[in-house]
Order: structure tokens, then C-alpha cells, then sequence
């Protein structure tokens, strides 16, 4: 397998309280991402070190320890308000006992990956991407986690299955972008990410590829000019990391993701829109901004996922319309992001959003702008859209295989949805062909 770092929870029982407080540490040890990895705040009494507890918080430490583990760095913990329970860092990082309100239409797999698993380790929904989840371990466990039935660090994929995933990758040839995921990939070793990064960058048909994680987010100081100098060693490659709220926009954040921007690495980023934490304009406006500023882009704002435990943090569809109201066209548009439902099942990432066109003619549409206001708009009087250069431009081009990802899993043995003998390959990286943007798969 490609090991994790060998940074955990310190189990030495006469450890069991070592310091994690900024203030009682030293700046080198501060600012070490192994130290931070090493200290990660797991229980009532690390978090009480940190933070005055409430009894909600106690009891949800408490009754959800056999659901989905508590995890943080002692970096992230230090951005809680230390008094107020509704700190929003505190509500995405410490449990509540409504985790143990399961709903009926609450889901194990929200969106549908066991079901597109063609491989070990990889998940093949769309027809031209895959996501390849290379590590089970994370430097937060997020009490939104849509994933949390794979991530705790208890069965790290191992190198035989990475192996086949690779194989798979390489034997799919629809497949012209990857999305590394978990767990987060940048809690592998730098040497070992560089490896799997090479192996990949190898396979002719990848066009990009891509890295999720919450890294810069819960410990920036990982990203360090090591990693970074591998990385931007498999170009074109691209980061999306999840900011949730404008409070983890810290200097040390910006400073992490900077060093990725300035080594070529497009970093965007995915919040998830959470109730009571960042559902309100003036939360996400800042954050938005916050990111232009740090040079990320806002990508995408998700309706939460329909995991298990969650209901008390997802927010109702026409709030989320609502607040997304407040921002586009009130805000430059590169800081509003897509607002997105991952439909439960697999079904995809559904754009949703405030309806503008209020009336359709033959000769005008209606619609209101962002203010209200009614406006029309006239309609082009020849409809042929056709682009008659296509014909040249693409000559000796095969169309799109837009199968689905992994539908044909259980077909020819199983082996899944592998390209049949002689299908023409996508064209190279760099030929003409339209390109698929960046973003969650």
C-alpha cells in the first residue's frame, strides 16, 4: 500500500492530555504538520483543554463515538471560539447528539458510489471521470461527512488495490480526468503521492487531474515546499479544497493556498451549505470574497448531502435559493459559485438556483434581473445554431463516449466499463476537443 504518514493521535496513555493550545507551544513544533497530525484533539478531555464545553457538546462526544469519529488538528481547534458553542468551526468539528436522529430517507451511501465501484478504490459515475479514493484517513472528521461510512483510518486501501485501480484507470480510455479523494491524498507522504501522481500522469488518455482535500483548510502548514515542488511536477493538475465559513480563512490558509497558485496549481473550492453555520448571506458573502482574495475560486455550494445523522445541518432547498439570490449579480461574479444538489442515488450534481426567465415569446423573453426588476430581452430571428467549421475543426475526431461511468459493471465477467477492443481512444491532452472544468466528481 502507499502508507499514510506516520502521524497519529499520540497513545501513550501518560500523553493522554499533551498541549495543543497555541499558546503553550512552541512556534517550530506550531507549525510542523506532523506535530499537528500527531495531536489531533479526539475526545472530551483534549477538546475541553481548548474550549468550555456545553452539555450538548458533552453529550454528543458522548452518544456518537460508535457512529463516526472525532478528529481534529490542534490548528483548527484553535480557531474555535472558545466560549460560544454556535462557533461554526466548533459545529462542523465537535458532535451533537441529533447525529442519532436518523431519518428514513437519510442514506449510509447518499450518493450512490458502492454502486459505480468497476474497481477497488475507484468510483466511475460519469463517462469521462473517475474519482480514485487512495487513502481512508482525514485531518478533520467533518460531522457533514458525506463519506464517513470509508473514512477513520481503519482499512487503508492497500497496494494491491491501488494497483487495480490503476488498472483499471489505465485500461478505460473514456477516462480523461481523475479525482483523487478519501480521506484526504494529502495525508500520504510526499514521496509516496509523488509515486501514484507519476503513475498516473503516465496514462496517455488523462487529461487532468485532480486533488480533494481539506488540508489547507485544517492544517496548511502540510503544504510546504516539498510538496508543492511535486506536485507542479504533474501538470495539469488542480486542487479543490472546502472552506465553510470566513473564520477559517486565516493567514496560514492563505498562505497554503497562495504557495498552490503560485506553482501553477488552480486551487477552487466546494462549501457545503450548512444551517446555522454559514446560512446566511452575510456569511457567505464574506467567505466568497474572503476566497477571491486568497486567490481561490468559489466552484461550487452544495445543498448538504442526505447522509445519515445529518438533517439538523442541511438546510431546506428554498432557503438555499433564497441566499443564493443575495449573492449573484450583488457579488463579482467569479466569487459566486455554482449552487448544486448531488442528486441521492448518483443521479449527478443538479444545478439549482432563483428563476430569471419569466416569460418566453417568439419575438422576446422576460426576465428579471437581480434587483427585480422586469426586463425583455429579443430573440434572435434565425434559429440554425449549427457551427458549419465543426466539420474541419474536428475532422478524424471521434465523438464523446458518453456511456455512463460504471454501468456496465457485471458485463464481460465484471470487470466492468472498460473501452471494448479497438474503441478509439479521446483525443490527447492538448488536441482540439472541448475540455471538462475542474470540480467535485
Amino acid at each position: 500500500m502507499l502508507p499514510v504518514v506516520d502521524a497519529r493521535p499520540c497513545p501513550d496513555p501518560a500523553h493522554a492530555l499533551p498541549r495543543v493550545r497555541r499558546e503553550d507551544v512552541g512556534e517550530r513544533e506550531w507549525l510542523d504538520w506532523r506535530w499537528q497530525l500527531r495531536h489531533m484533539l479526539t475526545t472530551a478531555d483534549e477538546l475541553a483543554a481548548v474550549v468550555n464545553l456545553s452539555a450538548a457538546e458533552r453529550e454528543g462526544l458522548a452518544v456518537s463515538r460508535h457512529l463516526f469519529r472525532t478528529g481534529l488538528t490542534p490548528y483548527y481547534a484553535d480557531l474555535m471560539d472558545r466560549d460560544d458553542p454556535a462557533c461554526p468551526v466548533r459545529m462542523q468539528a465537535i458532535p451533537r447528539a441529533a447525529e442519532l436522529e436518523i431519518r428514513g430517507e437519510e442514506l449510509r451511501d447518499p450518493l450512490g458510489e458502492d454502486h459505480h465501484r468497476p474497481a477497488p478504490c475507484v468510483v466511475h459515475k460519469y463517462p469521462d471521470r473517475a474519482l480514485f479514493l487512495v487513502v481512508d484517513r482525514c485531518a478533520i472528521y467533518c460531522r457533514h461527512c458525506n463519506r464517513r461510512r470509508l473514512v477513520g483510518g481503519d482499512d487503508p486501501p492497500t497496494r494491491d488495490e491501488l494497483e487495480a485501480g490503476l488498472a483499471y484507470l489505465r485500461r478505460t480510455r473514456r477516462i480523461r480526468d481523475v479525482l483523487l479523494s478519501g480521506g484526504d491524498p494529502l495525508l500520504l507522504s510526499t514521496p509516496r503521492l509523488d509515486e501514484l501522481l507519476g503513475k498516473l500522469r503516465a496514462i496517455p488518455h488523462l487529461e487532468t487531474i485532480r486533488i480533494g482535500t481539506r488540508i489547507p483548510v485544517v492544517c496548511p502548514m502540510r503544504i510546504d515546499d516539498e510538496l508543492v515542488a511535486a506536485l507542479r511536477r504533474h501538470h495539469p493538475l488542480f486542487v479543490n479544497t472546502h472552506f465553510n465559513h470566513a473564520k477559517e480563512l486565516t493567514a496560514e490558509a492563505r498562505a497554503g493556498c497562495e504557495r498552490l497558485v503560485d506553482a501553477g496549481v488552480p486551487v477552487g473550492n466546494q462549501t457545503v451549505l450548512l444551517r446555522g453555520i454559514n446560512s446566511s448571506v452575510r456569511s457567505l458573502r464574506a467567505l466568497f470574497r474572503g476566497l477571491l482574495r486568497m486567490r481561490v475560486k468559489p466552484y461550487y455550494l452544495f445543498q448538504g448531502d442526505t447522509v445519515i445523522g445529518t438533517d439538523h445541518l442541511r438546510t431546506p432547498v428554498d432557503a438555499a435559493i433564497e441566499l443564493y439570490a443575495g449573492l449573484r449579480g450583488w457579488m463579482n461574479g467569479m466569487a459566486v459559485p455554482h449552487l448544486v444538489i448531488d442528486a441521492p442515488g448518483g443521479g449527478g450534481k443538479l444545478p439549482i438556483g432563483p428563476t430569471y426567465l419569466v416569460e418566453r415569446r417568439p419575438d422576446a423573453v422576460v426576465v428579471r434581473t437581480y434587483r427585480g426588476d422586469l426586463v425583455e430581452y429579443p430573440e434572435a430571428r434565425a434559429g440554425d445554431c449549427a457551427v458549419a467549421y465543426d466539420r474541419v475543426f474536428f475532422a478524424g475526431v471521434p465523438d464523446d463516449d458518453d456511456r455512463e461511468g460504471s454501468a456496465e459493471v457485471g458485463e464481460a465477467g465484471g470487470v466492468g466499463a472498460i473501452d471494448p477492443p479497438g474503441a478509439p481512444a479521446p483525443a490527447p491532452s492538448g488536441a482540439p476537443g472541448p475540455a471538462e472544468p475542474a470540480g467535485r466528481s
